[in-house]
């Protein structure tokens, strides 16, 4: 079903991976708790099946549907969504080079640069929508450009079909997208000539804040074996329970990002028009410099938001008003969350890695849920009379 074209994402999400139970005719895919699987004699498991660390049919699933979600040939979930990162690097080998994007989620320098450095990998970063920029970065070492796109926080766009161009003019350099802030609901990097896709899968795959997980979507088979072996070697993979807990949500997948870009378009227009606010990031709006490159790789704008508040008070007395909108870190959720990258999802980068990607102690991110507009509307705004 995945792959016959006449199927649309929306049944896809309800549909593919997510067949009913062949034993039993279970609608829902149960959750297969074993760590191990009886075999039939020496080298003979049932269907494949040896030990839950290299595979499992509720993974199985959800590997399934990511892969179909994404247009790729096949799909490996990990643990967590930096996790999904870390075998992306664990694919490299010493002496590698990494091209990163200079603004994206602050985890993904931290373990770039104090973790996988150590292993004799080296980073460069740059402002990848900027595509003369990433054709200056690659070296004869380059492996990999891994690119966010809208970055988080800032919402820059990078040309996903020009980067990957410029990346195979090369021999041997992969694009890998970090595509968490969009879901597969709104873009597809793999159909623009991506090689990779990466997920948190904690985001809006899940979609209800209750399971962690990450995924790399592949386009080509070595990649996806090397992925399987991974898993199985190192041994980060996703748990049954957290399987389910995203098949559960990728059901629902269409319709939640249907509400959640209408209401992130509605909180965005809001926003650009208070007077209190410096800045407004949101790809939707016509005053972002590259709001027409979002619309034609976009399908829509989503719900990620950001506002410069001026300073590290306003943004103190902004945060302590709200009511509906709840601090915390994460996003993707039906509830809206708001953070402070400065002090929670980039607090990693130190005060000179943030004014090099652009972070101000002003800046706060927010993930529009899919409350009624009106009532975050007015929560935004008696928050902001504060400052």
């Amino acid at each position: 079903m995945a792959k016959n074209p006449s199927v649309r994402f929306a049944t896809a999400a309800v549909h593919a991976g997510q067949e009913p139970e062949p034993l039993t005719g279970a609608v829902s895919m149960p959750i297969f708790a074993t760590s191990t699987y009886v075999q039939d004699g020496l080298g003979k498991p049932r269907q494949g099946y040896e030990y839950a660390r290299v595979s499992n049919p509720t993974r199985d699933r959800l590997e399934t549907s990511l892969a179909a979600l994404e247009g790729g040939i096949a799909a490996r979930v990990f643990s967590s969504g930096m996790a999904a990162i870390h075998a992306v690097c664990q694919m490299l080998r010493a002496g590698d080079h990494v091209v990163c994007g200079h603004n994206v989620y602050g985890g993904t320098p931290r373990l770039f640069n104090q973790v996988m450095s150590t292993f004799g990998l080296e980073f460069s970063y740059i402002d990848t929508s900027d595509p003369a920029a990433v054709h200056r970065a690659i070296r004869g070492n380059t492996r990999l450009v891994f690119v966010e796109t809208p970055t988080n926080p800032l919402m820059q766009i990078t040309d996903i079909a020009q980067t990957a161009e410029i990346c195979h003019r090369r021999r041997n350099v992969d694009l890998v997208v970090d595509n968490t802030f969009m879901s597969p609901c709104l873009q597809q990097p793999l159909r623009h000539g991506a090689d990779m896709v990466v997920h948190s899968t904690t985001k809006f795959l899940n979609g209800h804040s209750d399971g962690l997980g990450g995924a790399v979507v592949c386009s080509r088979r070595d990649q996806a074996e090397r992925l399987a072996f991974l898993q199985k070697a190192a041994g980060a993979i996703l748990s049954p329970f957290e399987c389910f807990l995203i098949l559960r949500g990728i059901r629902t997948l269409a319709v939640r990002i249907r509400q959640h870009d209408e209401n992130g378009r509605a909180v965005a227009a809001f926003l650009a028009s208070h007077r209190k606010l410096k800045q407004v990031f949101y790809p939707g709006l016509l005053t972002h410099p590259q709001h027409e490159l979002a619309g034609r790789q976009m399908s829509g704008f989503g719900s990620m938001i950001a506002i410069e508040t001026g300073s590290l008070s306003n943004a103190r007395r902004f945060l302590r008003r709200l009511k509906l909108c709840l601090l915390a870190e994460s996003l993707g959720g039906v509830e809206t969350l708001v953070s402070h990258p400065a002090t929670m999802t980039h607090a990693a980068l130190g005060p000179e890695g943030r004014r090099a990607a652009g972070i101000t102690d002003g800046l706060v991110r927010l993930s529009i849920g899919i409350e009624d507009a009106q009532d975050l509307i007015a929560d935004l705004d008696q928050a902001l009379s504060a400052m």
